[in-house]
């Protein structure tokens, strides 16, 4: 019983000390979409992007389907930063979004009030193998 006590406390720990994890720009604030006047966007559109998603992708080896949940922040300069994986469907399928949403080409940044502010975007990959 102590040792599952243990462990449940060992892993609450290590949760408080991830959300506590900052960026290299956190005095700035992180907007969502809804909030803002120009919304970030993929250059040549969001179809482009699922291109991207889809060219880059690698299914891992056992057939799988599914979606999987990731987010993000799009930065000032258009950068992806803080992806996170909210749910997938095992196998190594968030990790391998996780690669590929690092290799990802720049983003328009959204804008508030004329300025580019940095957002929290979050969107579903469909795996189809």
């Amino acid at each position: 019983m102590k040792k599952i006590l243990f462990i449940a406390i060992a892993f609450f720990t290590i949760e408080l000390v991830s959300a506590q994890e900052t960026t290299t720009d956190s005095n700035d604030p992180i907007y969502s979409t809804a909030g803002l006047e120009k919304k970030p966007e993929f250059p040549e559109g969001v179809t482009a992007f699922y291109k991207f998603i889809a060219k880059n992708y690698k299914t891992p080896s056992k057939s799988v389907k599914g979606k999987v949940y990731v987010t993000f922040i799009i930065e000032k300069d258009g950068s992806l930063s803080n992806i996170k994986v909210l749910r997938d469907i095992g196998h190594g399928t968030g990790e391998e979004a996780i690669r590929v949403l690092s290799i990802c080409p720049n983003w328009i940044p959204g804008e508030k009030n004329g300025q580019k502010v940095r957002c929290l975007y979050s969107l579903p990959i469909s795996i189809t193998s």
